[in-house]
């Protein structure tokens, strides 16, 4: 589940505590968190509702001006799902991407050889954000090849691990992220080579 960053701001304020979304297949449970950039959301409760029944209210709670405008962003034809949540914690992924010692970039290298068994990616795909920060992850994803899904799904892996910054749009290194290629790049690594 995403949020713009007006949205997203409002949650952190605690102006914000619903969202609507039409999915055949919800994305989040109830008794579930969800990671955001603004920290960690517990997932309340999830209810199928008719979209006639938001209120003015409920819509105000969900970063709307009113249920109109709520009613106006909930295109297409899935059922429509009234989620309540409340933000009960810093983003861990916060601490992971200032956590630069030598320690932290030997448990990430072999983290990264571990994803990179299948099949190496992991370099390729950080050295292409280091080299296009802020560009549309579907313009990524083609240099490499990829479908946008599936690097997506990667980039999400490296985020994790404190690598990688979602912007408003496309991504940049984290200075973990940074430090890591620094060191790679020190050592003469091939992981380190610069993408065009």
């Amino acid at each position: 589940m995403l949020f713009k960053a007006p949205v997203l701001a409002a949650i952190a304020e605690g102006k914000v505590d619903l969202a609507f979304r039409r999915w055949r297949k919800p994305t989040v449970k109830a008794g579930g968190t969800l990671t955001t950039p603004v920290g960690v959301l517990a997932i309340d409760a999830i209810a199928v509702i008719a979209p006639e029944t938001i209120s003015d209210a409920d819509a105000v709670r969900a970063g709307y001006a009113d249920a109109a405008e709520a009613l106006a962003a909930l295109e297409g034809e899935a059922p429509v799902h009234r989620i309540a949540f409340r933000l009960i914690g810093e983003d861990p992924r916060r601490a992971l991407r200032l956590d630069v010692s030598s320690a932290a970039l030997d448990e990430i290298e072999t983290r990264l050889a571990r994803l990179d068994a299948r099949g190496p990616w992991t370099a390729a795909v950080l050295e292409l954000i280091a080299a296009h920060p802020g560009v549309r992850a579907p313009d990524l994803a083609a240099r490499l090849g990829r479908e946008t899904l599936a690097f997506k799904i990667d980039v999400r892996k490296l985020k994790a691990l404190g690598l990688t910054e979602s912007l408003e749009v496309g991504y940049r290194l984290s200075p973990r992220g940074h430090a890591l290629r620094t060191r790679r790049l020190q050592q003469g690594s091939p992981e380190a080579k610069p993408q065009a």
